[in-house]
């Protein structure tokens, strides 16, 4: 089926490119998982895109259509929300601590999803170091326990969606598959117990707002900060601007602040950089095991996963003012 009249709409520059509805975004993207589009169009569409930008209609409708498409996630009652972590930037220059947050998290008893894939050469991706922390890896979905944590390769989620985002070896850019996994939740619970909590992540300022619209427009509980190098991980030497939604709405926002001016209860030093998977590994491994300090900003980020994790579980007057607690204003 031709996509031409979509790649019309949003691909005539920049005053005259229009952006879809969300209804269109769905068919759009649905059509794309489905290979139903040439590989003439295909290429077109991301390129259009990539000039265009995402709106969050855009977002959400590209959401909708993954989402259907997505298999059934089995769940285990009493493991309440389970964190989802996208992972799909990896490390460049800083160490990729995606797999110690994870570590951290399912410690505190919480079960934890991390999916994702490599798009670059270049990076230290989190699959890498997983697999040198010999941690559990799974191919289908299950349901993880209380203080369980799991790596799934996206092409285990939706094979057509991996297609989609190693685009970027042969075209050398991104395409909105990459916007529309750091906001994905496979769990898809049909109430706040049995859904995810997302963390979502942006490089660049520019994408805070759709993102956060997106959020809104999906309903997806979530904290949603500005990553290390584009991972869902605080960067170790400065506490990210952060905002926490649950359902959709925003119960706190947090100004960003060095990592000096945090409380002195992590390290306040960024570990090396320029580490392999297997350095990275033990890095992670020493922080765990409590030889290496863990970064003041992961500790924080912490901090506000477990409050929002709370509030999911048991909504209510504390839990509320809890999160309410975690607001801070820019100077």
């Amino acid at each position: 089926m031709s996509i031409s009249h979509y790649i019309k709409e949003i691909g005539r520059g920049s005053k005259g490119a229009r952006s879809l509805t969300r209804a269109q975004a769905c068919e759009l993207m649905g059509l794309l998982l489905d290979g139903r589009v040439s590989d003439l169009e295909l290429g077109g569409f991301c390129i259009a895109m990539r000039f265009k930008g995402e709106s969050a209609d855009e977002l959400a409708g590209f959401l909708d259509a993954t989402l259907q498409r997505l298999p059934a996630w089995p769940q285990d009652g009493s493991a309440g929300p389970v964190v989802v972590i996208p992972s799909y930037n990896g490390a460049r220059k800083l160490a990729n601590l995606t797999p110690l947050l994870a570590g951290l998290l399912a410690r505190q008893g919480l079960a934890v999803l991390v999916h994702g894939c490599d798009t670059e050469s270049r990076r230290v991706g989190t699959q890498a170091v997983w697999q040198e922390l010999g941690w559990k890896v799974i191919e289908r979905p299950m349901a993880l326990e209380p203080g369980d944590m799991a790596w799934m390769r996206t092409r285990h989620l939706l094979a057509p969606l991996e297609r989609l985002l190693q685009l970027r070896r042969q075209m050398g850019l991104r395409n909105p598959a990459h916007s529309l996994v750091k906001l994905l939740d496979p769990m898809q619970g049909p109430d706040l117990r049995r859904c995810g909590l997302v963390l979502a992540s942006y490089t660049h300022p520019a994408y805070a707002e759709s993102m956060a619209q997106t959020l809104a427009l999906r309903g997806t509980s979530a904290l949603l900060l500005r990553g290390s190098e584009g991972e869902a991980v605080a960067p170790p030497h400065r506490e990210p601007a952060s905002m926490g939604l649950i359902a959709g709405r925003i119960c706190f926002e947090r100004s960003a602040v060095h990592s000096s001016q945090l409380a002195d209860d992590g390290d306040n030093t960024a570990p090396e950089q320029d580490l392999d998977a297997a350095q990275t590994a033990r890095l992670i491994e020493d922080m765990l095991a409590g030889r290496r300090p863990v970064p003041a900003p992961i500790v924080a980020q912490i901090q506000q996963i477990l409050a929002l994790h709370a509030a999911m579980q048991n909504p209510g007057a504390q839990t509320h003012a809890d999160l309410q607690a975690l607001h801070r204003n820019p100077d």
